[in-house]
């Protein structure tokens, strides 16, 4: 039998930093494979809140190189504010160690584990020291450290600090290099593409193996970084009230007006009378059952919900659209921001948009890109509650197929932003299901399921007429020259009763005999300005008139005309050759033109 000494001298305590360093799959270590991935995600994350948090645009370069058969660096650079020297060493050799834990307030960063872990996992996977190089000004030095974590005590091992040159004025540059693969490789450029979407302020330059691609911005305007708040009287737990009252020196009407979100004198008047206390009773000497009392009281007196217009930054319904748009091409995106909400004490605002069309793969299960706090989350789709919302939606009613999630060229994007996501583990992979939180979620993608309703319906109905308006193009000039034929009579121009039955702009091309003509007829009771595209293997040297711009791509000429037609107004082109290619008219309204190939 083992005796309870011997078990006593097996016993000891662990630091965080030994903790994790064998359960790293917990903060999403858990293969090399999404290693790579995590590392990024980590050092991309703070170099925007800290570029926010200094009201500067984001320029992040991301690099990714082999150095060896299984060993990558990996190379994050930002313009932020860059870090004091005395603090370098803490931030990234450090678990739990930053400045967002105690504020309550958006960030993507909260806990000051996600950097740290990754200096973790590579001194783990390969024993290099990490290399950080800061800079907080054009007027101080720039610092270069080389550090490790001792993770019997989870404190920084300086290998090495120096003075350097380094040609940016501010900012932070980080280098990590662990085993180690690129398998992921689709997954890394998606992971960045989203967060160019809902970053659409940055400018991201990414350098994978020799690859570089740049994810531009579309706002030249930085969001307003979001403040912190008190704590509110509903999201409290009686250990974290113990703990700040007994910090608190005031009464406790004092510690009530000062210490909390949304309590006034008179709220706290009433908090205090339902808990059976005086008010000017130091809060620090109540006892645990006074303590409990107040912590009901607190909860049960109704208070408005936190001001989440001042911590909380949402995208907008515009700029969500602009970055969709600039990424992938649609033909339909719209964007809903639902009004704030709370759940238990904290503030929270869904986002959603939905697009279709476009390049979006038409065949199998919508896309689904989820968001919290500005960040891509990639992994655990299916224990994600935003998952489930989606398929709580009866797409169905607003004419799309369903299993599960809606089938077809369609693609849904979902952005919780909060105080305090509610993720389901430390790896910030998926949102836990909290039912506040999933109501507004169906909500808003039940909005944009109308919207999309609408679209479809109208894009189906213009289909139909444009069919019937190409048939009428088609069809009646030929009957016309048919009958003609018949009658042995000259051939009647046909416009007029095109004219009464379309009332549209209508371009039309025809070759005959090597001579391709474009006709346009405005229909419709206004004038019309308007562009007229024609891409083909012609030249078209001779055309009449002259184009107003042409463009050799590749043995293909684009020609481009620029007319006003007036009301009832024919204008024609007609130019040598064989009458391929394509036609596009521009610069009018889709439900009022119709373009007619009579060659195809």
């Amino acid at each position: 039998m083992v005796l309870a000494e011997d078990l006593a001298k097996q016993q000891r305590s662990i630091s965080i930093a030994e903790f994790f360093e064998k359960n790293k799959h917990l903060l999403g270590f858990d293969s090399p494979t999404r290693g790579i991935i995590t590392t990024i995600k980590e050092a991309v994350d703070n170099a925007l809140d800290a570029c926010e948090e200094s009201e500067v645009l984001p320029d992040i370069f991301v690099g990714i190189k082999r150095v060896d058969a299984e060993v990558y660096r990996i190379t994050v650079e930002d313009n932020g504010p860059g870090i004091v020297p005395e603090n370098v060493p803490l931030v990234f050799g450090k678990l739990l160690y930053g400045s967002r834990f105690h504020q309550i307030r958006q960030s993507r960063g909260q806990q000051g584990i996600g950097i740290s872990a990754a200096v973790l996992y590579a001194q783990l996977t390969t024993g290099i020291p990490t290399r950080v190089v800061s800079r907080t000004g054009a007027k101080a030095s720039a610092h270069r450290f080389e550090l490790m974590i001792r993770t019997e005590t989870n404190e920084p091992e300086i290998v090495s600090h120096e003075e350097i040159d380094w040609d940016r004025t501010h900012g932070t540059r980080i280098e990590i290099q662990f085993k180690s693969t690129l398998a992921a490789k689709k997954r890394l450029a998606d992971y960045l593409r989203l967060t160019a979407i809902v970053n659409p302020h940055a400018r991201i330059t990414a350098d994978i193996d020799g690859e570089v691609t740049t994810f531009e911005r579309v706002s030249g305007e930085v969001p307003p970084c979001p403040k912190p708040i008190l704590p509110h009287p509903h999201g409290i737990e009686f250990g974290a009230l113990k703990r700040i009252a007994a910090a608190s020196t005031g009464t406790v009407e004092e510690f009530l007006v000062g210490s909390f979100s949304r309590v006034g004198k008179k709220t706290a008047d009433e908090m205090i009378a339902l808990a059976k206390l005086k008010p000017s009773r130091k809060v620090n000497k109540l006892d645990a059952d006074e303590l409990k009392r107040l912590l009901e009281a607190m909860q049960a007196v109704k208070v408005p919900a936190p001001p989440a217009q001042q911590c909380l930054s949402p995208i907008g319904e515009d700029l969500i659209c602009r970055g969709l748009e600039k990424e992938i091409q649609l033909d339909f995106v719209k964007a809903r921001t639902r009004p704030s909400a709370v759940y238990g004490g904290h503030s929270f605002i869904i986002e959603a948009a939905i697009g279709y069309g476009g390049k979006v793969p038409p065949e199998g299960t919508a896309q689904l890109f989820r968001f919290a706090n500005r960040v891509p989350l990639l992994y655990q789709q299916g224990a994600c509650a935003i998952t489930n919302c989606v398929s709580q939606v009866n797409w169905k009613g607003y004419g799309l197929s369903q299993q599960g999630l809606p089938m077809g060229p369609m693609l849904v994007m979902v952005h919780v932003a909060s105080t305090n996501v509610p993720f389901t583990s430390e790896s910030k992979d998926a949102v836990a299901s909290i039912p506040e939180i999933e109501r507004e979620i169906v909500l808003v993608l039940q909005e944009l399921g109308r919207e999309l309703k609408t679209y479809l319906y109208r894009r189906d109905k213009t289909k139909q007429q444009d069919n019937r308006a190409r048939a009428i193009c088609s069809i009646i000039p030929d009957i016309a020259a048919k009958v003609s034929e018949i009658v042995e009579l000259p051939l009647v121009d046909t416009s007029p009763i095109e004219g009464k039955i379309m009332r549209k702009v209508v371009a039309k091309k025809r070759t005959v005999n090597g001579k391709v003509s474009i006709n346009v007829n405005n229909y419709t009771a206004k004038e019309v300005p308007l562009v007229l595209y024609n891409l083909s293997r012609d030249e078209a040297a001779d055309a009449v008139p002259r184009p107003d711009f042409v463009d050799n791509m590749d043995g293909e000429y684009n020609k481009v005309w620029r007319r006003t037609l007036g009301a009832g107004e024919a204008w024609q082109i007609v130019y040598t050759g064989s009458g391929d290619g394509s036609l596009d008219l521009r610069g009018v309204e889709d439900n009022v033109k119709v373009v007619v190939d009579l060659d195809v």
